[in-house]
């Protein structure tokens, strides 16, 4: 296969281990020019990853040569960004949340429809070896039926007023449930299969911050907090299994879990979030079992998904990290909010393109046999 060439949009924290999955791990994809709105933040990624050109969105947008562009922005524009790349007639990879509203998410897919392109959308952490093993030991029936489980992140945020965009996390968009719980909502689907049905609460502690730590720049300062930093949900999978999912951003430090409850065992799933870590096969009898992985990428391999697309693209196979993938994380993350806010169970939209698992013993960085 030839690669496909790649540009990418956003030059933000999150482009560099991006940047350095596509240079290197994949055989498939060639990043031929980065951008941002800042020219000079496009050429030091540029340097440092030795990407060919660097330049502004409107000249990449522009490049016949592009064929995909990996949209890294923020997530309020993710959407708008999206469409302005089918627009141009290129295939698009974004980091989530794939959308704010659902509107906003099915204009990205109609228009990809309609243009015969291919949208994809972050997280592909499923990709990894920690849930691509799980979901062999599900369904090699290693822990009988599943009929419940457990997902929980509890953690910090920007209080401490370090990071130079601290007051973003305080938005929509960069809220629990829109932030964390996708990793969360991802490998539960890739596990267990779609969800039918939602419920939760939302909440928040305070309204404001002010930062008072005395090392940061935003010493004194006061922000206003707009989304909640707390939610609960419980979320029932159209195969019976039903799930609680807990993410808050009220606390410190990082404590996430996931659990799997079945019939003749408990799972215990490393952390969403990451590609690898610890697994865990609670018997009946009272044993545990430490797992060995069944599949590669255990290291932070994020851009997997992209990767997958472009091999997608070549073969004519479904890519795995799909706009309607995450178009039905979107349907759960807005299903918990409309929950809160109205007192009752949501229903979500019909789901279909749950993603393959897949293949062992794969070559390393490779995607397909």
């Amino acid at each position: 296969m030839h690669k496909t060439p790649v540009g990418v949009i956003g030059c933000g924290a999150i482009s560099s281990i991006y940047l350095q999955n596509l240079t290197s791990m994949f055989g498939i994809t060639e990043v031929v020019a980065v951008s941002d709105l800042s020219l000079e933040a496009a050429k030091r990624k540029a340097a440092e990853h030795h990407i060919p050109r660097a330049c502004t969105p409107e000249a990449l947008l522009a490049d016949p040569d592009i064929e995909m562009v990996l949209n890294l922005t923020s997530p309020a524009v993710h959407a708008a960004i999206n469409l302005q790349i089918l627009q141009a007639g290129k295939h698009v990879y974004t980091e989530k949340p794939f959308a704010l509203t659902r509107k906003d998410a099915d204009q990205v897919l109609a228009l990809a429809q309609e243009k015969g392109l291919r949208v994809g959308c972050a997280p592909d952490t499923f990709f990894g070896a920690g849930l691509q093993t799980c979901r062999k030991i599900i369904e090699d029936g290693w822990i009988g039926t599943p009929y419940a489980a457990h997902g929980q992140v509890l953690m910090g945020n920007a209080f401490d007023g370090l990071h130079p965009n601290f007051n973003s996390f305080f938005q929509c968009g960069w809220d629990p449930l829109f932030d964390m719980a996708p990793y969360f909502f991802s490998g539960l689907v890739h596990l267990l299969g779609p969800v039918q049905r939602v419920s939760g609460m939302v909440g928040q502690t305070r309204q404001t911050l002010k930062v008072e730590n005395p090392h940061s720049a935003h010493f004194q300062r006061t922000v206003p907090i707009e989304a909640p930093q707390h939610a609960t949900a419980t979320l029932e999978f159209e195969q019976g299994t039903i799930a609680s999912v807990q993410v808050a951003k009220e606390s410190f430090g990082y404590r996430p879990r996931m659990e799997i409850y079945g019939t003749e065992g408990v799972l215990v799933v490393p952390d969403p979030n990451m590609f690898s870590g610890p697994i865990q096969l609670l018997q009946p009898d009272g044993r545990t079992h430490d797992l060995p992985f069944s599949h590669g990428f255990t290291e932070n391999s994020r851009g997997v998904g992209l990767a997958d697309m472009a091999v997608a693209l070549r073969s004519g196979r479904q890519h795995r990290a799909s706009g309607e993938f995450a178009r039905h994380v979107l349907d759960i993350t807005l299903g918990i909010f409309e929950s809160a806010r109205e007192g009752k169970q949501v229903r979500l939209s019909p789901f279909h393109l749950r993603p393959s698992p897949l293949s062992l013993g794969l070559k390393h960085g490779r995607l397909d046999d």
